[in-house]
């Protein structure tokens, strides 16, 4: 079991670090408007999705030069997966955050297990079928996610990277 987690573990390490990079947006000198400020909230820009998208398709490319023998994909394919890695977990942010809007929850209010659970859902959405999961699997890395997540966001905030705990 604990072979298995680390294999679903670097196998979304992509997904990961895209949804860790839109943060480091905020540090960007140049341009960084909101994404759609009514639909979306002030804090998803296009800098931190396109930061999203780079870091999922650079760790992908990480992935696919150290040639793990524990890997889950076939990384020859790499560039889309990244891409999918990426634009999933960009995605998922997204589509949580437009229904935040609409059913009225307030930016930086903690909606407890979407704001964890949006990222993993979207790349499994779009990477999930090319590792061929279980949904063992797929129960492992949510619940992995969802306590990492809390974890990694609450060290972010006291450091200064985000401006809520969530």
């Amino acid at each position: 079991m604990t072979i298995r987690l680390l294999e679903l573990l670097y196998f979304m390490a992509p997904a990961y670090l895209a949804n860790m990079a839109p943060p480091f947006a905020r540090y960007w000198p140049g341009w960084n408007r909101p994404i759609h400020e009514r639909l979306l909230g002030s804090h998803k820009t296009v800098a931190g999705a396109m930061m999203g998208v780079v870091a999922g398709i650079l760790a992908t490319a990480a992935q696919a030069a150290i040639d793990a023998p524990f890997g889950l994909v076939d990384y020859a394919y790499w560039p889309l997966l990244g891409l999918g890695f990426g634009v999933g977990a960009m995605a998922g942010d997204c589509l949580k955050s437009l229904f935040k809007r609409r059913l009225g929850v307030a930016a930086g209010v903690p909606w407890v297990p979407f704001d964890q659970l949006d990222f993993p859902i979207g790349a499994l959405a779009l990477v999930g079928p090319w590792a061929r999961l279980s949904w063992l699997d797929v129960s492992l890395i949510l619940a992995v996610t969802f306590i990492g997540d809390l974890a990694v966001n609450r060290i972010a905030f006291r450091i200064g990277i985000k401006d809520s705990a969530w």
